[in-house]
């Protein structure tokens, strides 16, 4: 069976002065359909990295990157922009919402760019998306008008707009309080059971609790890739699999 996303020998080097910095060394991962990811480490780690080349937002300088069946290593550009509007969704720490338009407004942007559905339905798919993240009733509302919480779920029905089989979050919790956190958690918690690919970079042991499989980098390279037998781990857990990994 084909995975979902498959990078082999993974390098990204950045020239600095005479000295080769390798923000990924080597890197070999698979991911599956329905899988919920954590990618830990300190700064610089290259977990930042990683997740910009998982959603083609910047390229590897060498190595093989098969999405969904498909070689996206070398695309260009243009490529890589459809690639990611047609299978990838984003969501970020400070949300990235236009300020000035409406929840509705926003959330229906991916399929502005795709332009795959009619006006009518697109309006139809933001609404029924809002609802499914609890905002049923706030889709007029702009960003100023809305929570941290309430701005993230408005973040993730944007990111669910064109359906694709994986979101990737950028410490998508960074902003938010206690509870919004957790509620932002179990939302990604029940995306997952419904066959959506969670890949979420965090820092957080008890944000990274909440998936399944935890994946530790240090240097560039993936020092423990814990497939998550036994279930969910407790924050005391994931602390303790971190610090083994990087003792």
């Amino acid at each position: 069976m084909a995975h979902l996303i498959e990078i082999k020998d993974m390098y990204k080097i950045y020239e600095l002065g005479d000295e080769p910095v390798h923000a990924l060394d080597g890197v070999s991962l698979t991911v599956d359909d329905g899988e919920f990811v954590a990618i830990m480490g300190s700064s610089g780690s290259g977990k930042s990295t990683m997740l910009n080349i998982l959603g083609c937002l910047d390229v590897p300088t060498k190595g093989s990157y098969l999405l969904d069946g498909v070689e996206v290593a070398a695309r260009s550009a243009t490529e890589l922009a459809h690639i990611r509007n047609e299978k990838l969704g984003f969501v970020f720490q400070n949300f990235n919402l236009l300020p000035r338009t409406s929840a509705l407004e926003n959330v229906e942007l991916p399929d502005l760019y795709m332009g795959r559905l009619s006006m009518r339905a697109r309006r139809r798919r933001a609404l029924e998306l809002l609802k499914r993240v609890g905002l049923g009733g706030r889709h007029s509302h702009t960003p100023a008008q809305l929570s941290g919480g309430q701005q993230q779920r408005v973040a993730i029905a944007r990111a669910l707009m064109n359906n694709p089989p994986v979101v990737f979050a950028d410490e998508p919790t960074g902003n938010l309080d206690t509870k919004s956190s957790i509620e932002i958690m179990n939302l990604f918690t029940e995306l997952s059971r419904e066959g959506i690919t969670i890949v979420m970079v965090t820092h957080e042991d008890d944000i990274a609790a909440y998936a399944k499989r935890h994946i530790v980098m240090r240097d560039g390279r993936v020092m423990r890739d814990d497939l998550g037998e036994g279930g969910m781990k407790t924050t005391e857990q994931v602390s303790q699999l971190v610090k083994e990994a990087l003792s």
